[in-house]
């Protein structure tokens, strides 16, 4: 029998970040349709009532709105591709500097097809990093970051939760303006809801910023000049040989030092040197989550996904980038569908939720956000 108990962040976050990875792969729709599709399906078991949760539906319109603007700027000022023409647009004419250039002429299917493959990727990414922030608080997730990183992990998670905060203060808005008998739609209401929501923003950067101080964010322990001083070579040493590392990689013609060594030493100098600065940060942690089976069985669908469809690359690239001129039915490269398949499994593998995290928010707390 399974306790009841939050999944660690870290391991949602690797199983989104596998299906991401997948996702980059691929232009093939039915494969990144799939990702989608998991990726929802495993939202809608595990979702909470907590604010964040509702992010993955805010993600998802993002990411439309992303293929809609890919489709339109192919069609206006993309580059003119053989194929069937479905419209004529009028065309402007530009001067000989601007070669190369066009606005407006003939937009075939090919070319609109290729548009949207592309958007519908960089969906695909969206509503991957929406389906992690939709499954982990934020601030569990601030709470497992190392010491070194704990200040970048504080701007990043305000940042993630920009969105679903944002959301509700819109919600808020518009329901008290719908009470007052006041228009919440189109000019008129975009005017009324504005201004509100910007003063509840300030207002609660306000608070955060004293919540913050409160709990001794900033602070430091004291260290040597010296200790400073190797801890700033460390990093930038490190960050350097990683750089370098992936340049060997992705260059071939570069020399073998390059490539798989420096890449060690830059993470291995880049490691110790987050090891010396976690030193200078005092922190504590209360009650730590575990990482046991199910993390890293959850961990794994992510992986899986990510390696079927970096196989299939390898024996298969066709099945990974469908053609569009011609125009064809993209085909579906089973062992990539099958590992992203896998993805599947988290909603049986978590698991299952504490009660108090099941109960929808109570009124007023929901309010503030629970930040």
């Amino acid at each position: 029998m399974r306790l009841p108990r939050p999944l660690h962040p870290g391991a949602w976050w690797l199983w989104a970040l596998g299906l991401a990875a997948a996702a980059s792969r691929t232009t093939n729709p039915l494969l990144l349709g799939l990702v989608i599709a998991v990726a929802g399906y495993v939202v809608a078991a595990w979702r909470t009532p907590a604010p964040w949760a509702r992010s993955y539906a805010a993600f998802l319109r993002l990411g439309l709105a992303v293929i809609v603007f890919r489709v339109l700027v192919t069609a206006l000022f993309g580059a003119p591709q053989p194929g069937t023409v479905l419209l004529e647009l009028p065309q402007a004419p530009l001067p000989g500097w601007a070669l190369g250039v066009r606005i407006g002429g003939p937009v075939t299917a090919e070319a609109l097809a290729a548009a949207a493959y592309e958007g519908l990727r960089l969906a695909t990414l969206l509503a991957c990093v929406g389906a992690a922030n939709a499954l982990v608080n934020p601030s569990r997730l601030l709470r497992c970051l190392p010491p070194a990183l704990y200040e970048v992990g504080v701007a990043a998670v305000v940042a993630m939760t920009f969105a679903p905060q944002l959301l509700l203060s819109v919600r808020r808005v518009r329901a008290a303006r719908r009470l007052r008998g006041r228009p919440d739609r189109g000019l008129r209401g975009l005017r009324g809801v504005a201004m509100p929501v910007l003063h509840e923003a300030l207002e609660r950067s306000l608070e955060l910023a004293a919540s913050m101080d409160a709990r001794g964010y900033g602070r430091r322990a004291v260290t040597s000049a010296g200790a400073r001083r190797l801890t700033a070579a460390l990093l930038l040493g490190g960050l350097a040989g990683v750089c370098v590392g992936m340049y060997g990689l992705l260059d071939s013609s570069s020399p073998a030092l390059l490539g798989l060594p420096a890449l060690a030493a830059g993470v291995g100098a880049a490691g110790a040197g987050l090891l010396l600065a976690g030193r200078r940060t005092v922190r504590t942690r209360y009650r730590p989550d575990p990482w046991s089976r199910p993390e890293w069985a959850v961990s794994a669908c992510g992986a899986t996904a990510a390696a079927s469809v970096i196989a299939t690359g390898v024996l298969d690239p066709a099945g990974l980038l469908p053609s569009t001129s011609p125009l064809a039915w993209p085909p579906l490269p089973w062992p990539a569908a099958l590992g992203v398949l896998a993805g599947f499994a988290p909603a049986w593998l978590a698991p299952p939720l504490p009660a108090a995290e099941r109960r929808p928010a109570a009124h007023g707390v929901e309010a503030k956000g629970k930040q």
